[in-house]
C-alpha cells in the first residue's frame, strides 16, 4: 500500500486523539505500517544520495559504514559488530549533568543504585572477588565496556575492576562526558590498563576543558576517541572548535545516529521522525548531518577514523549478538522502545511540504474514511 502523504497526515491525526487503551484495528495497523514504509523509504532515499557524495565510503563486513584511516577504527566497535559483543560493566547510578538526549533524561535522580560494593554484568551483580569464578566457568567476551552514567563521578572505584580484566585480554573501554576527568585519574585508568576511552563531547557542547582532557588521555591510553549522538548542536560546536579537537590527535569519532524513547522524545517535539524496521525512533536529520560530517572528513583527510554508527549499525549489532549467543536464525533483540506507539510523533514529518513520498496511490477500498467498519 502506498499511502499518500495527504491520506496518512488524515489517519495520524486520528490516531494521535485515539485515549491511549483504545486497541488498533488490523485494517488500521496496515495503514500504520504503511505511513511508517513510505517515509522510510523516503528518508533512505535520502541517505542513499548523501553516500554517494562521499567518494571512499567503507564498511566494516557491510555491517556499519566508516571513512578514515582504518588502523583508527575503534576496536570496540569491532568487538560489539565482529565479536562476541561488548559487555556492559554497570557501577555508578549518578551523572554530574543532564543532556537533553540522555536515555534517562528526567529520571537521572531515581535511577537504582547497582548496590555498596558492587557490579553489575550481564544483569547479575557481582563482588569484585567473583570475577575469577565468572571467568572460570563462561567464555569472556571480546569486550568490555564500563557505563551507567558517569564513571569519573567514583572513577577510583574502577582501577582495581580494570586490572582485573588486564590480564585476560578482554578490550575494555569506558565511556565518559569528560567534565570530571584529571589528568591524574586518566594517568590512573590508564596504568590500570583501560584499552579505550570514548568522550562524549557533545555532552559538554564541546568545552574547552574536556577537549584538553581528550588530548590528556592520548598521553596515558592507547585509544581515545569521541562518540557522541549526533544533533545540529554537535555539529556546530564541533566545527567551530574543529582545528582544536583534531589536534589532540584524537583517534575517532562515532557519530551515533540520535534514537529517542519515553524519557527523551519530548525534548525533540516538532522535529521531523522516521522509525526504522519498526524500531527505534529518530530525527531524520541525524544521520544526515552524520553523512555530512564524514564527507567533510574524508574531504579534508582527517587522520583518524569516523564511524556512522546508524540504526542500521544497531540492527546488525543485535543479529552479530544474537547469533554469538546461539539464537535462532534471525533472531535479534531490536526493537521499539515505546510500549505504544507515539502517532503525534510523526504529524511534524507529514505536514512538512518539502518532505515528499517516493510514490502514492490512492487508497484501496475498505481503507478510506467511513468504510472501516470491523
Amino acid at each position: 500500500m502506498k499511502i499518500s502523504k495527504k491520506d496518512a497526515l488524515m489517519w495520524f491525526e486520528f490516531f494521535s486523539a485515539l485515549p491511549e487503551d483504545e486497541e488498533i484495528m488490523t485494517k488500521q495497523q496496515e495503514i500504520i505500517y504503511a505511513t511508517f514504509a513510505q517515509i522510510e523509504e523516503a528518508v533512505d532515499n535520502r541517505i542513499e544520495k548523501l553516500m554517494s557524495e562521499i567518494q571512499d565510503l567503507k564498511t566494516l563486513q557491510n555491517r556499519t559504514f566508516y571513512v578514515g584511516n582504518d588502523k583508527k577504527f575503534a576496536k570496540g566497535c569491532r568487538s560489539c559488530l565482529l565479536g562476541t559483543g561488548l559487555t556492559a560493566i554497570r557501577k555508578t547510578n549518578k551523572c554530574n549533568i543532564q543532556c537533553k538526549f540522555c536515555y534517562n533524561y528526567g529520571e537521572l535522580d531515581d535511577i537504582a543504585p547497582v548496590g555498596e560494593g558492587l557490579w553489575e554484568i550481564g544483569g547479575t551483580k557481582f563482588y569484585e572477588k567473583d570475577i575469577d569464578l565468572l571467568l572460570s566457568i563462561q567464555e569472556k567476551p571480546t569486550g568490555i565496556s564500563y557505563v551507567y552514567l558517569e564513571p569519573f563521578m567514583e572513577i577510583e572505584k574502577y582501577y582495581s575492576m580494570v586490572e582485573k580484566f588486564k590480564a585476560t585480554n578482554i578490550h575494555q573501554h569506558l565511556y565518559t562526558n569528560g567534565i570530571l576527568a584529571t589528568e591524574e585519574t586518566l594517568k590512573a585508568l590508564g596504568e590500570a590498563g583501560l584499552d579505550e576511552i570514548r568522550f562524549n563531547l557533545g555532552a559538554s557542547n564541546c568545552s574547552d576543558k574536556v577537549i584538553e582532557n581528550i588530548g590528556i588521555a592520548k598521553k596515558y591510553i592507547k585509544n581515545v576517541g569521541i562518540e557522541t549522538p549526533m544533533t545540529p548542536e554537535f555539529f556546530d560546536g564541533f566545527f567551530k572548535k574543529k582545528e582544536a579537537i583534531l589536534n589532540t590527535k584524537v583517534d575517532f569519532i562515532n557519530c551515533a545516529e540520535l534514537h529517542l524513547n519515553a524519557n527523551n522524545i519530548d525534548n525533540y517535539a516538532g522535529e521531523n521522525m522516521y522509525i526504522c524496521r519498526h524500531g527505534y525512533i529518530s530525527p531524520i536529520w541525524s544521520r544526515e548531518l552524520t553523512l555530512k560530517f564524514m564527507k567533510i572528513a574524508e574531504q579534508e583527510n582527517w587522520d583518524l577514523a569516523v564511524h556512522d554508527c546508524s540504526n542500521h549499525t544497531k540492527f546488525a549489532r543485535s543479529l552479530n549478538l544474537s547469533s554469538k549467543e546461539g539464537g535462532w536464525f534471525g533472531a535479534s533483540n531490536y526493537g521499539c522502545e515505546f510500549t505504544r506507539i507515539p502517532y503525534a510523533a510523526f504529524l511534524p514529518v507529514l505536514r512538512d511540504d518539502s518532505f515528499q513520498f517516493l510514490k502514492e496511490e490512492e487508497l484501496p477500498e475498505g481503507y478510506k474514511p467511513g468504510e472501516m467498519f470491523f
